[in-house]
């Protein structure tokens, strides 16, 4: 054999390592991403297992929120049956724009805030969406490192190839990040 034919051969040999291994690195991210999501997913069902038990138990003292109750529970039912990352993100985000509402709506029931099941279950949902903020912040870290591998040379080559695409992060809505940008009001 000629040199030229082995140098050809050890340039293609060393080429089909790299897309070997590209290739495994972006399979590789990709799963650990839905690994991710399959965190947030457990902190989910913990979390849509608690809501009819805070719904039943503000039910009791808020009898005429029901307009904000049922919106929860809308919710609720829209984040169990969403379907994809993508769907789940977005319903998951509606549900917590609803929490918050009943969390404000709480506020003018002194009663309902000293009922002993009422702050368990505060408390319990509090956890939950902390763990939730934990799973979130993770999941947004693999799906960095996922969209950087997707869209860094050379393998934003491979990626395009074998059918990788970036994947959008778990954000915040823009209807719920002007309120966070605002300055809270501080009353005395």
């Amino acid at each position: 054999m000629s040199s030229s034919i082995i140098i050809l051969l050890v340039v293609v040999v060393v080429l089909a390592l790299m897309a070997i291994s590209l290739y495994n690195n972006l399979v590789r991210l990709r799963n650990n991403r839905e690994n991710a999501f399959a965190n947030i997913d457990v902190q989910l069902k913990q979390r849509h297992d608690l809501i009819p038990q805070l719904v039943a138990t503000v039910k009791g003292y808020a009898a005429h929120e029901k307009g904000l109750l049922e919106a929860v529970t809308q919710a609720r039912a829209a984040a169990m049956n969403a379907t994809g990352i993508n769907d789940k993100i977005e319903a998951e985000n509606q549900l917590s724009n609803a929490l918050n509402g009943l969390r404000v709506s709480v506020e003018a029931y002194p009663d309902l805030k000293a009922n002993q099941n009422f702050m368990q279950l505060q408390g319990e949902i509090s956890d939950i969406e902390n763990k939730l903020a934990a799973s979130r912040r993770y999941f947004n870290a693999a799906t960095r490192e996922y969209n950087n591998a997707c869209q860094t040379f050379p393998g934003n080559i491979f990626a395009g190839m074998f059918g990788f695409h970036t994947e959008p992060m778990f954000e915040v809505p823009a209807a719920e990040r002007a309120q966070i940008e605002k300055a809270p009001e501080i009353q005395f």
